[in-house]
């Protein structure tokens, strides 16, 4: 399998041919990674001896893995042009961001939800697009995920939801862009994304309670 078929597997229709040629023009090394809860991809710079390395989770949807390689490669693109002189997501960043998301509009690769959000994404990038929450919203709206699984941000303040490894919150209150929830059985409070996959826990006693046939008549 060439690398243009590889690609293929992973990003939207029309895409894999020019992202092969940036691997191939700018000499990165260009790993599909393992699930990482804490990033959806990196660039790392020349060191060493290696060149530049951008890997990418291998879990995202095809979208959303296309959004973060240019992400990444736009990183790529500034270390060349300024080395450590620019910001990580200073005005250099942002510039080739938008350059180098320019072809994938023109194929028009993207639907319509998600273009628009790119497009006010552009006006002004955040550090990653799942920081992003209309973006973010609009890529995760293409996941497939397992039907006991729900937005946090879907649930009323005071639920209980489990969370890795079967830990068990409960939602306090919203504060700005994220949750306040905490693990009863430890007490430790914990900021949530809304955006985050969760599974609603119900109790025994709500369970019992919902799977009961209440009589009722209509009067008259």
């Amino acid at each position: 399998m060439d690398r243009i078929q590889l690609l293929d597997q992973y990003l939207p229709p029309q895409c894999a041919p020019l992202i092969a040629r940036w691997i191939d023009h700018f000499q990165c090394e260009f790993k599909i990674s393992r699930s990482r809860g804490t990033k959806l991809g990196d660039y790392r710079p020349p060191f060493a001896g290696q060149g530049h390395r951008i890997s990418i989770n291998y879990d995202l949807n095809s979208y959303s893995f296309l959004v973060t390689t240019v992400h990444e490669f736009a990183h790529l693109l500034t270390w060349n042009e300024h080395k450590r002189k620019a910001k990580p997501h200073g005005s250099e960043w942002k510039a080739n961001f938008k350059r180098m998301m320019r072809p994938f509009f023109e194929k028009e690769v993207f639907p319509m939800d998600i273009q628009r959000a790119i497009v006010q994404y552009l006006e002004n990038p955040a550090a990653a697009s799942c920081s992003d929450l209309r973006l973010s919203r609009a890529l995760k709206a293409y996941d497939v995920s397992p039907e006991h699984l729900c937005l946090l941000e879907t649930l009323p303040i005071g639920s209980l939801f489990m969370w890795k490894d079967d830990r068990v919150f409960k939602i306090e209150v919203k504060i700005r862009k994220r949750f306040r929830c905490v693990e009863p059985a430890t007490g430790k409070v914990y900021l949530f994304n809304p955006l985050v996959e969760v599974e609603a826990y119900i109790t025994k006693w709500q369970f019992s309670l919902s799977s009961v046939n209440v009589p009722f008549s209509i009067a008259g």
